[in-house]
């Protein structure tokens, strides 16, 4: 946040666009900082809360617009929002989420105005999935719940998650909506191939979720896990539903992402999948 920063447009009393020392237009949030500016003025360093560019012209725009359909309040609450993120994660999140969580979460509490329900058929599963982002979005829907005074469903915490980690892995949101409806796909065949139910508040449910996201970041990143023989052949032998369950599920992974797996894949998630029938 070094530097010296000229006022190019004032957004709103807490957003303003303004010109770093080599004349690229930055976006910069913090309590009061529009109030009273104009053009040209020069911005106190201690009034910054968050700074960003924008550097795509189209997201920059989209950006203004979302501050003109946004009543101010709501907007000074989702910029605390996002600061809260940057702080617990202190990591480099993707600018875009100042664009996409904004629209959400304004979205989200014009359907409660509207006593229009959505319910988050994933949260479950993005819980186990991203157990740091989901920590966090709770605490974000907490905030935004007792500034505002209102009450968004718990159902919006998931949503939040997504939203954060798409930022912090620089993935769109489609993809990680993608990679939790295959998530969800996989665990609904886990169930009826073993014919069981697993809890989904259980340490049984989380491990097996946290395995399949491990198999599908393995799968993205090209990574390949040893595969030992010995196993290959007990697991053939002694478990031929598990073996078999498993190099079902792999296939359906393959499909997905045009990518091949690893066949160790399939002989360590059938190893999981039996620790399954045991319980």
């Amino acid at each position: 946040m070094r530097g010296t920063y000229k006022i190019k447009k004032v957004l709103n009393n807490n957003v303003v666009i303004a010109l770093n020392t080599i004349n690229e237009e930055m976006i910069i949030i913090g309590k009061g900082l529009g109030f009273g500016k104009k053009q040209g003025d020069l911005i106190d360093q201690q009034n910054i809360d968050q700074l960003f560019q924008l550097v795509n012209e189209q997201q920059q725009e989209e950006y203004k617009q979302l501050l003109l359909q946004i009543d101010d309040s709501i907007m000074e609450t989702i910029n605390d929002a996002i600061v809260l993120i940057s702080r617990r994660l202190d990591q480099k999140l993707n600018e875009h989420i100042h664009i996409a969580l904004t629209d959400h979460i304004a979205f989200a509490i014009r359907r409660l105005e509207q006593g229009i329900v959505i319910t988050n058929p994933f949260l479950t599963e993005t819980k186990s999935m991203y157990p740091v982002e989901f920590q966090i979005a709770e605490q974000v829907i907490n905030l935004i719940n007792q500034q505002l005074e209102i009450s968004l469903p718990k159902d919006e915490i998931g949503f939040v998650t997504l939203h954060i980690h798409s930022a912090l892995e620089n993935k769109p949101l489609s993809e990680i909506k993608d990679d939790a409806l295959l998530l969800k796909k996989l665990i609904n065949l886990i169930e009826t191939g073993l014919k069981v139910q697993i809890e989904k508040n259980s340490l049984q449910y989380s491990r097996l979720v946290i395995h399949l996201r491990h198999v599908l970041d393995r799968v993205l990143h090209h990574e390949t896990v040893e595969l030992n023989e010995k196993f290959v052949t007990l697991l053939k032998q002694e478990y031929p539903l598990c073996y078999n369950l498993a190099w079902k599920l792999i296939k359906i992974i393959q499909t997905h992402y045009q990518l091949p797996v690893a066949d160790a894949e399939a002989v360590y998630l059938a190893m999981h999948l039996q620790r399954l029938t045991q319980k």
